[in-house]
């Protein structure tokens, strides 16, 4: 079992930066790939951005390239979300999840419960 937990939401204006974090507890000894899906009300959850377990790729949705940056610090089993130049249209529920067997790029099988970014106009 693997338990994720994000933090960071808030509001913010449209051009302003968050971070969220996602702090990973349980099943850790091996580091998973770790992504982001946001859900906006009334719409399917969409992917935003994804780590490979080393950090060495990323992937990115065209919505959030260039504004976002994912990262991650396996000594603290945590993985960030940078938002900058945030827009209205960014808001969202962010969850961080991951899969912990193969393929691991597959759908995951552990959520967070969701961290709430809201952008104002």
């Amino acid at each position: 079992q693997v338990q994720l937990v994000e933090s960071g939401g808030g509001l913010v204006q449209a051009g302003g930066s968050l971070r969220l974090s996602c702090a990973a507890s349980g099943r850790t000894s091996s580091p998973y790939h770790m992504r982001w899906f946001r859900q906006a009300p009334g719409k399917e959850r969409e992917f935003v951005a994804a780590v490979s377990w080393s950090g060495a790729s990323s992937y990115y949705a065209d919505s959030v390239k260039g504004r976002f940056t994912i990262s991650r610090d396996n000594a603290k089993n945590t993985v960030y979300l940078q938002m900058n130049s945030l827009k209205p249209e960014d808001t969202a529920v962010y969850y961080c999840a991951t899969r912990t067997t193969r393929p691991l790029w597959g759908e995951p099988d552990f959520w967070g419960q969701g961290t709430q970014v809201t952008v104002s106009s």
